[in-house]
């Protein structure tokens, strides 16, 4: 990215953040000195594998075979039992359809697991919005997806401002935000209008209008001392030209934000 192009992407950024009051670290994180570092809790199945109870939906999610399917128009599958802790683990298995695009959101705002189809969805192309990313904010190491239709593993660990994200029993993102060497992937996401210091959201599967099935949805709390695998990932190359298409994406987000301010106040 020549030198006009980072400053234009920045401006952008801060047009959006203005006025509101990242990631390895390469550090193990080690329990406060002093304390016996705490038992894990224990999982709790958020989906008992033959009703949606407990989910809240418009009758467009079902559940076939064990697993739960998207079967049309009508929005996104929110548990809605209670929302999720600050610190927690969830697991669970996703798999898609040729072009299918879905996410995992478990955090207020724009907190979001992204679950596509590489290969053909356009998001794709761009390792930042691409299957286990931190969808525009940060991209996984590689591609460890398996092939359309096979079923994959997730994962998202979150403790204190430690987020990872987990595919298919590998760690392809693991990130601290309060790193300041990973400040513009934060504004980056405030400019989608994520705020990564947010927390307490209902678990919510998105309906993106493709077909997508989730199945064996598990939750666990985690303790502020327990271990935490901080071994090193490296994000994915972004090539130059994606870098551009990124940045029209993100005028496109600036000019609709405005657009919607300008309506709300005349």
């Amino acid at each position: 990215m020549n030198q006009t192009t980072i400053v234009i992407f920045r401006i952008l950024i801060a047009c959006v953040i203005c006025g509101q009051a990242g990631f390895v670290t390469g550090q193990e994180t080690q329990p406060s000195a002093g304390k016996v570092p705490a038992t894990p809790m224990k999982f709790q199945d958020l989906f008992d594998g033959s009703t949606l109870d407990g989910w809240k939906h418009a009758g467009n999610w079902e559940v076939v075979d064990g697993a739960i399917e998207r079967k049309g128009k009508g929005g996104s599958l929110i548990y809605q039992v209670a929302k999720l802790p600050d610190d927690f683990e969830l697991r669970f298995e996703w798999k898609v359809a040729r072009g299918s695009n879905s996410g995992v959101y478990y955090r207020p705002g724009q907190y979001e697991y992204q679950i596509l189809d590489n290969d053909v969805h356009v998001d794709g192309k761009n390792p930042r919005t691409s299957a286990a990313s931190l969808y525009f904010c940060m991209q996984p190491s590689h591609d460890a997806t398996r092939p359309v239709g096979q079923w994959n593993q997730g994962r998202v660990v979150c403790q204190g401002t430690v987020i990872q994200h987990w595919l298919n029993g590998e760690k392809v993102v693991d990130l601290d935000y309060s790193d300041a060497k990973f400040k513009f992937n934060v504004e980056l996401l405030k400019a989608r209008g994520g705020e990564l210091s947010a927390r307490g959201a209902y678990l919510s599967l998105q309906d993106h209008g493709d077909p997508v099935w989730y199945r064996n949805i598990r939750l666990r709390e985690r303790g502020p001392d327990e271990d935490l695998d901080r071994s090193p990932v490296t994000p994915a190359e972004i090539s130059e030209d994606v870098l551009e298409a990124e940045r029209k994406k993100l005028e496109g987000i600036v000019a609709r934000r405005k657009q919607q301010q300008a309506k709300k106040n005349p």
